[in-house]
């Protein structure tokens, strides 16, 4: 796994081995991911999403702690997938990433709690399974406006984006920092020094 630029985040980019009958890959392996994050992945939950093109799903995150750790994977067709330090108090906050997943190269994103997640869907029934750490909890669950200007996340052009009422109401990253909803880096700092010792 290679870390990404915002610290928490990593991707893996396995070796495929295609022939005539079709390909393999391993698109999770559970020591490479103790070597490069510190701890094991607890899988409480795995999900499946189907998005037409255009769909834009995110920016969520969770109440630290626990949050919700998602590895993630596009299992057919194509997303941009992209990360966001929402994490008051970060090196890089405000910062975001993005990697391009697809059902070709079977790249994967971890990211760890506390961060901000979103994925543009680039082609018809884009099919996205995740991993997660932790279960779905709505009471714990927040969002932000993937189109904030001040984020800025560069979405690709010429793509009609297709959001649910519920993301086109979140709130910017200073409204969600205004209104004390965002995850401070201290804390996550901690929550992932804990689980190197309870997880490792």
């Amino acid at each position: 796994m290679r870390q990404l630029g915002i610290s928490g985040a990593w991707v893996h980019e396995p070796k495929v081995f295609p022939d005539s009958r079709g390909s393999f890959h391993e698109w999770f392996k559970a020591d490479d991911f103790l070597d490069s994050t510190g701890h094991r992945l607890q899988l409480s939950q795995a999900n499946c999403s189907v998005s037409s093109r255009g769909t834009l799903r995110g920016i969520h995150f969770a109440d630290v702690p626990p949050s919700q750790a998602k590895y993630v994977k596009c299992v057919r067709g194509a997303v941009l997938d992209v990360i966001a330090d929402i994490r008051t108090g970060s090196p890089t906050f405000g910062r975001w990433e993005a990697v391009r997943l697809d059902d070709q190269t079977h790249h994967a994103v971890y990211l760890s709690e506390g961060l901000g997640h979103a994925f543009l869907a680039l082609t018809d029934d884009a099919t996205v399974v995740y991993l997660c750490s932790e279960g779905y909890a709505p009471q714990r669950e927040h969002g932000i406006h993937p189109l904030d200007p001040t984020l800025a996340i560069q979405w690709p052009e010429g793509v009609e984006l297709l959001l649910s009422e519920k993301d086109e109401a979140a709130p910017t990253l200073a409204e969600a920092e205004a209104q004390g909803l965002l995850p401070s880096y201290e804390d996550c700092r901690a929550f992932y020094a804990e689980l190197r010792k309870t997880r490792s």
